[in-house]
């Protein structure tokens, strides 16, 4: 099984303009953390994940987890704009009795397990992983986490776990916005020396731009970087990225985009 080889930056732009989408017809939230999020996403489904839309149970497959569950939109565009469910699928987000929930549904073709209270991603991660490497399967498992999710003490449990066992099939990404709900990560509970403690829990490291698509294909096609670790990565990133108004701005955690926000945001993605 062989990745999508779709081209990245392209497939991040038209996640952007769904999510902004999706979150104004829903009047929904969490638009920042999926912008946030959007580049990495796009990279590990358009370069990175060994995934057949057409057999999405497929034994062999990659598995993704998205911890940070309240970015759904960001994975629900991505699993329709390469074709794991229709596209006007899409336009039921949020609606009564739809299976695109609010936070991210292992109901959603593509989805492998459903987030929303943080801290949990990894763990079951962690458990995919050992499960492949004691059934002696090639598959690899990534897990993307918030910063402000690191507060939570079954994260560290799970890399306690995971390195114990050396999973190096195992990949974490931090997406590392720096902002926290109402206020920043350092405010709220601080998690540096966040590489260091990593590296202290037997992961190995590596920070990357989280925009960066070239250099975050390398580095996640590449892993594990050390054999019998599993691998860190902190990637770097603005929240609400892509749109002017909301980078680097609490306010759209929970704001959604009113029409002429909206407008402006898309004209802003497609000129990008």
């Amino acid at each position: 099984m062989n990745s999508l080889n779709i081209e990245s930056r392209d497939l991040a732009r038209r996640m952007r303009a769904q999510a902004l989408q999706m979150v104004h017809r829903a009047k929904a939230s969490h638009i920042g953390s999926a912008l946030s999020i959007c580049d990495i996403v796009a990279v590990l489904y358009g370069q990175v994940m060994r995934l057949d839309p057409k057999q999405s149970n497929a034994r062999q497959r990659d598995r993704f987890i998205l911890s940070k569950g309240h970015a759904c939109v960001a994975v629900y565009a991505a699993l329709a704009e390469t074709d794991f469910f229709p596209a006007e699928d899409l336009l039921k987000y949020g609606q009564d009795h739809s299976v695109l929930m609010n936070h991210i549904s292992h109901k959603v073709a593509g989805v492998e397990f459903s987030t929303g209270s943080l801290g949990h991603g990894l763990p079951f991660g962690t458990g995919k992983a050992l499960a492949a490497k004691r059934s002696k399967q090639v598959w690899r498992t990534f897990v993307l986490l918030s910063d402000g999710e690191l507060g939570e003490g079954s994260n560290w449990e799970a890399m306690m776990f995971a390195a114990h066992h050396q999973l190096d099939n195992l990949v974490a990404i931090i997406d590392y916005n720096k902002l926290q709900s109402l206020t920043t990560v350092d405010k709220t509970l601080r998690v540096e020396p966040l590489a260091d403690k990593a590296r202290a829990f037997g992961w190995a490291v590596r920070e990357v731009d989280g925009h960066d698509h070239a250099s975050m294909s390398e580095l996640l096609g590449g892993a594990p970087w050390e054999a019998g670790k599993p691998s860190f990565l902190i990637a770097h990133t603005t929240k609400g990225k892509g749109v002017s108004f909301m980078e680097n701005s609490v306010d759209w955690h929970y704001k959604s985009p009113s029409a002429d926000q909206l407008a402006q945001a898309l004209e802003e993605i497609r000129h990008a």
